[in-house]
């Protein structure tokens, strides 16, 4: 029965059944210790009950880790339940969450996706900052396939849009971490860094540069 297998064996489970199984390499451990911490060491600084902690997570209050690392440890951000707290509590958090949505559907599929703990493309997860991304990055695409366009139309694009894209390219920057090899094989291709940060300055250098 399910109560009967421990909840660290279903987190991890559950954290496969969302995520696939993909190996983490050595250099996937090394980015995912310097960004995220273990879920033990978190809740031991802060006093709480890593089990009860993972309880909350298969119960869908709570996001799923990030990461597992190579040795199993479940990697978490340091602020995990910032937004529980700025919430009132874990059973508040929903509503607090999907509020920041007009439309509902729109807030519950955000919910979903927070709590799939996928959400390590930015260094703090809150809903500002998820909304920020998803503009920045279709207002960067939109420009690349403007860009597109207008080059096939013999046209080169001035200094003064270079110059938007990258305020925009940059505000992307300051959001997202560095992402590592394991997140484009469970995401399965390029992140919103390669196609929206790394790809625009490689085609589109500042003028000056």
């Amino acid at each position: 029965m399910t109560d009967d297998v421990p909840v660290v064996v279903r987190i991890a489970e559950r954290f496969r059944e969302v995520n696939g199984d993909h190996p983490m390499t050595a250099d996937d451990d090394a980015y995912v210790s310097a960004q995220f911490v273990p879920l033990d060491v978190l809740c031991a600084a802060l006093g709480r009950d890593a089990d009860e902690v993972r309880r909350l997570m298969l119960a869908g209050l709570l996001p799923l880790p990030g990461y597992l690392r190579s040795d199993g440890a479940e990697m978490v951000p340091r602020d995990l339940f910032a937004l529980a707290d700025a919430a009132g509590g874990v059973d508040r958090l929903r509503a607090w969450f999907t509020g920041h949505w007009e439309d509902p559907d729109r807030g519950d599929e955000e919910w979903a996706a927070y709590l799939s703990g996928q959400y390590v493309c930015l260094h703090a997860v809150t809903p500002a900052n998820i909304r920020r991304k998803e503009e920045l990055t279709a207002e960067i695409t939109a420009r690349l396939a403007a860009a597109g366009a207008d080059a096939a139309a013999g046209a080169d694009p001035s200094p003064e849009w270079r110059a938007a894209l990258h305020a925009r390219v940059d505000a992307l920057d300051a959001l997202e971490p560095a992402f590592t090899a394991y997140d484009r094989l469970r995401f399965g291709g390029p992140v919103s860094r390669d196609t929206c940060v790394d790809v625009p300055r490689a085609l589109f250098p500042r003028t000056g540069d």
